[in-house]
This record gives structure tokens, C-alpha cells and sequence, in this order.
């Protein structure tokens, strides 16, 4: 089958989507979404996975009544699992990953998690080392363990769904969960640790196809029987992989979200610092990518505080010339500043005032400059997702970097490389780029060089 319609499931930590990809062109013909929200205990934070999955096949039987539906590829945010009973029905509700409860024995879990050395993965709060939520889940409630036969990762619980067929992915794995060793390509010693190794479920490539959809999938959504199931990927890998297959190193890609990651295919960094949030991510191929990140896109949300307003000319000089600068950290748990308590000098902006627009933009490109320095980035920029959006803050990046900046504006910014799992065979390459001007380099500079001396 000439496979041309590629459904996505797409779960972010703030939305979940349905987009529909048409290979040819990598054009989206269709996207829908609906919150991804977090519902109370009992026993924990969970997410909404039976909503999702109903709004799932609903999409999905209506994207293939108008469309016509290829085959399924999925992608997720990262730090999340799935417990699944015998039966495969979910042995406890999911765990959102900013619950706190695995910061409870934190003490215990450092005893026993491997060196950043093994895994790549710096030691993180709340569940955002799976290894900690798992350890931490099992720990905490009575039979869990006992009702648990297998553990998936957050895209092949969705293909479980689908097909019947329980696995973990690569890229998954090596999303900071201490359970995977990128330089071997195997397990961590983790895994024996914790006791999981029959328990976790197989870690397989991408791209590999998990199976087709089950009759009752078929029947309830219309799609063909032999309609293919891949096995998914990390998100902000999904951004990285068209990149991967589609142009030559060096480059680096900032993935843009909830949380803002920067990979860097053939960057020079010889060695990472755990402790500013850098750490090795696995692309859809099994190669280690260094990477940083921080929570940009909960901070813009914070910053702005409700407002919204694009800034003008005058309104960027403004900042420019009074030295308006948010300093870090609004979300201090993570990123490449962690400890660092946020403040705006030497006044704040009107809250909804371009001004505000502006100063915020400016201080997402400075914490992405940032990161991209920690992690030795070479070459362009190319910038994925809503952050792709905003002149300012691709101005001011430009400037720190000197790099040439590329926006990927696009409905859904990992849809497309999600879909390219299903393109295996055909060769894709990146023919042509738009680079963003730098209209004014040398006050951008200087005020970014001003921002920097704060820190200090």
C-alpha cells in the first residue's frame, strides 16, 4: 500500500491532537485538538487517558470519512509511562509528571540511580526522571507491583491501544529516564535495579511498525484492517527527525512548546553539566543527541500573565533603549538557571502592553541562546513550533547566536517528523530554507550582553 495519509496522535503536555499528514508534501490537512488536562486523585494526578482515546478514534473516524486514513503514527511528550495490568487495562491511573509525590523519597532514589557518566540524564524533581516516578509508585502503593505486567512509554501505550502490542521506543527511553544507556544502545543498569527487566516492554526503533489496528478498531473507526500502526516517538525528536534525514550536520533545532529543547547534531560540546538541565536525548536513528532545555513555554505563559499584545516597532525600542530585561528563572526547578529567582528591571511592563511582549520575547531567546551554547551548537538554528511565530524572539536569538535563524511555522510542530516514520524507503531532503534577517544586530547584542552581566 502506498501509505499517503498519515494519521498523528500527538499528546503534549498541554494539548492533544489529532493531525492528519499528507507524505507527499508534508502538509497537515487537518488538525484537532482538546486539552490535556490534569485530573485530581485519587491516588495521584493522572491524565485523562479514556477522554483522550474516545476523542481519538472519534478524529480518527472523521479524518478517514473525509480524508482517508493510511496508516497511524504517534508522539508524546516525555517523562510519562504506562502501567498495564495482564489483562491491559491500566494497572493504576497514569502519573502526571509534575506531581511532587517522588520528590517524597528522593534520598532513597539518588542511592540507587546510575551517573550521569551511564545514562545522560541529569537528576530532576518531581517524576521527571521516570526511573523516580516508577520507583516512587512502586514504593508508595501497597500491590502495585504485583498487579503490574508490563510498563510502556507514553507513544506505545497509545499503539497498545491500537494494535495489542506493548513496547517502549528508543527516543522515549532516552528522554532523561535514568533507564537508558545511550552510548550501548541497551537498558540501564536501572532496569536490573529497580527489578523491571521482565517488566518493561521491548525498546524498538521509531519507525518500527508495531502491527496493524484490532478488528474492533477497524470497526469502530472505518480504517482498513491492515491499516499500520508505527511505533512512535519523543516529541521534540519528532521536530528533530526531518532535520536528521532531510539535512547535513552541524545544525541545531529548538523544539518549542511547554518545554523549549535544543538538540545539536554535530555540536562541539565534550562534556554537559547535569546541573543546568543538559543532557543526552537519543533521535529516532538510536545516535545521542546533546541537548538542554527549560520550561519556556510555562514561563511565556507566566510572564505574560493573561495579556497579549504584539509589540511595534517603537515598543521594542522602548525595551531596547530602557533596558527592560526579565532575568530567570520564572520556573526554577529546571533549566539552565535553576535556583534563580525571577525579576523584571528596572520596572515591569504593563501587563498586555507590547513592551511586555517584547522584554518576554527577549528573555526566551536569551535562555535559548543559552542553552544552545551549553550544548556546543554549530550551524543554523531552525526553530519548531509557536516560538517560530514570534519576530522578537527570533530576532534576538538571531543576534546572541550569530547563527542564521530558520522558523518552521507550521499548525503542529512535530506532526511532520512524526509522519515521516511512515515514510520509510523514500528519500527525503530539505531543498531550500528561509533565513530570518537581523535588522539590528548590534543593540540586540548589547542589550543581550547587559542581561548577561545580571546573572552574575
Amino acid at each position: 500500500m502506498t501509505r499517503q495519509h498519515v494519521a498523528v496522535i500527538d499528546i503534549g503536555k498541554t494539548n492533544a491532537k489529532l493531525a492528519l499528514v499528507d507524505l507527499a508534501d508534508l502538509s497537515e490537512i487537518a488538525v484537532v485538538t482538546r486539552p490535556n488536562t490534569v485530573l485530581p486523585g485519587p491516588p495521584w494526578p493522572h491524565f485523562d487517558l479514556e477522554g483522550h482515546w474516545q476523542f481519538l478514534l472519534d478524529a480518527l473516524s472523521r479524518f478517514h470519512r473525509s480524508h482517508g486514513v493510511d496508516s497511524i503514527s504517534i508522539t508524546t511528550h516525555g517523562a510519562a509511562a504506562v502501567l498495564l495490568a495482564e489483562d491491559g487495562s491500566l494497572a493504576v491511573p497514569m502519573l502526571d509528571y509534575e506531581h511532587t509525590g517522588p520528590d517524597d523519597v528522593a534520598a532513597e532514589y539518588d542511592a540507587l540511580r546510575p551517573d550521569f557518566a551511564e545514562t545522560g540524564s541529569p537528576r530532576l524533581g518531581m517524576g521527571l526522571n521516570l526511573g523516580a516516578q516508577l520507583f516512587w509508585q512502586f514504593r508508595t502503593m501497597p500491590g502495585l507491583r504485583d498487579r503490574t505486567h508490563r510498563v510502556v512509554t507514553y507513544p506505545q501505550y497509545w499503539g497498545f491501544r491500537l494494535t495489542g502490542v506493548a513496547a517502549t521506543d528508543v527516543t522515549s527511553l532516552g528522554c532523561h529516564t535514568d533507564l537508558w544507556n545511550p552510548a550501548t544502545a541497551s537498558f540501564s543498569s536501572l532496569v536490573v535495579t529497580l527489578g523491571l527487566r521482565d517488566m518493561l516492554a521491548p525498546a524498538r526503533k521509531s519507525a518500527d511498525v508495531l502491527g496493524p489496528i484490532l478488528p474492533e478498531i477497524a470497526a469502530r473507526t472505518g480504517l482498513a484492517t491492515d491499516t499500520p500502526v508505527f511505533c512512535g516517538i519523543h516529541d521534540s525528536n519528532a521536530s528533530l527527525l526531518p532535520h536528521v534525514l532531510g539535512r547535513d550536520a552541524p545544525f541545531s533545532v529548538v523544539s518549542t512548546g511547554t518545554w523549549v529543547i535544543v538538540m545539536a547534531m554535530g555540536g562541539t560540546a565534550s562534556t554537559l553539566d547535569p546541573a543546568r538541565d543538559t543532557l543526552i536525548n537519543v533521535n529516532a536513528l538510536g545516535q545521542p543527541v546533546p541537548s538542554a532545555r527549560f520550561m519556556g513555554g510555562r514561563e511565556f505563559e507566566m510572564a505574560m500573565a493573561g495579556g497579549r499584545a504584539d509589540p511595534t516597532t517603537s515598543d521594542v525600542d522602548h525595551v531596547l533603549e530602557s533596558g527592560t530585561m526579565l532575568l530567570p528563572a520564572l520556573v526554577s526547578e529546571s533549566g539552565p538557571f535553576q535556583g534563580h529567582v525571577a525579576r523584571l528591571v528596572p520596572s515591569e511592563p504593563t501587563v498586555g502592553s507590547g513592551q511586555r511582549s517584547a522584554a518576554v520575547a527577549f528573555y526566551l531567546a536569551l535562555m535559548t541562546g543559552t542553552c544552545l551554547d551549553l550544548v556546543g551548537h554549530r550551524g543554523p538554528v531552525i526553530v519548531e513550533g509557536p516560538f517560530a511565530r514570534n519576530p522578537a524572539y527570533l530576532d534576538m536569538l538571531g543576534a546572541v547566536t550569530g547563527s542564521g535563524i530558520i522558523a518552521a511555522v507550521t499548525a503542529t510542530g512535530t506532526s511532520q517528523g512524526t509522519a515521516l516514520l511512515a515514510s520509510a524507503g523514500n528519500p527525503y531532503r530539505i531543498t531550500s530554507d528561509t533565513v530570518i534577517p537581523q535588522p539590528d544586530a548590534a543593540r540586540l547584542n548589547a542589550y543581550a550582553k547587559a542581561w548577561k552581566s545580571l546573572l552574575t
